[in-house]
Order: C-alpha cells, then sequence, then structure tokens
C-alpha cells in the first residue's frame, strides 16, 4: 500500500520484517558504484487488521495499521522502530539476543496521535557500530 511517499508492507511474521527492512537498508545505503545512498525510514507494528478487496485492489484498515502508520516519525533511516507486539514475539526476542546479528536495541516511551495521553514503548533497532 502506498502512502504519499511511503509503504507499507504485510508481513505474516514479524521476525521475517525485521529481517527484511534490516536488509532493504543495508542494500540501500551501500548502492552499487555511481548510485546515491538511499535512507530507508522504517516501522514495525504486529497485530489483527481487516483486509478488504475493492475494486481488484487489497487493502488493511484497523488500529493496526493506524498505529504502524504513526511509528515511522520516530525513524531517522539508519535504525527500525519496533512496538511492543513485535518486540515480544518470540523469534524477534531470540533474532535480537543473538549476538552474531550484531544490533542495539534501545527503548523509549512516547504518544501517538489519536491515541491521546497513552504512552507506548517503542523500541530502536540498528546496526552496531
Amino acid at each position: 500500500k502506498t502512502i504519499g511517499d511511503a509503504v507499507m508492507a504485510v508481513f505474516r511474521d514479524p521476525a521475517a520484517a525485521l529481517r527484511a527492512m534490516l536488509s532493504a537498508q543495508a542494500k540501500l545505503a551501500n548502492p552499487s558504484q555511481g548510485e546515491r545512498p538511499l535512507r530507508l525510514k522504517a516501522a514495525l507494528h504486529h497485530g489483527p487488521c481487516i483486509g478488504v478487496s475493492l475494486n481488484d485492489k487489497f487493502d488493511y484498515f484497523g488500529s493496526t495499521v493506524n498505529v504502524a502508520s504513526r511509528l515511522e516519525k520516530f525513524a531517522t533511516g539508519e535504525d527500525i522502530i519496533i512496538s511492543e507486539p513485535v518486540f515480544t514475539d518470540p523469534e524477534v526476542a531470540r533474532f535480537l539476543q543473538d549476538s552474531a546479528n550484531q544490533l542495539t536495541v534501545t527503548s523509549f516511551q512516547s504518544e501517538l496521535r489519536g491515541y491521546g495521553e497513552e504512552c507506548f514503548t517503542l523500541w530502536r533497532v540498528k546496526p552496531s557500530p
């Protein structure tokens, strides 16, 4: 799904989404010779949503989609912002804890537009220097 200059992708598995985003960021940051590097701002959220097919196009709706769309603003392009449902997924937890992946994970809290005073715990995941 495109939203302006953003793309929202759906993955069945949060760990697969995290691995895909880390790979995409690395490839875009280190392009072939002569091409400009790009920063991919990415955020991941996990949960139920409603899928609708309309006019031969499939689209997703619901609070999971709304939260996901609001997380990207915290990303710098050198990290991936993940929500609590992603962070607590067992496969994601194993991936983040595996020292072979050389990742730095830090938590922070923030309110999200449209969710009143509710404070969300989020994590910033980035390759270790």
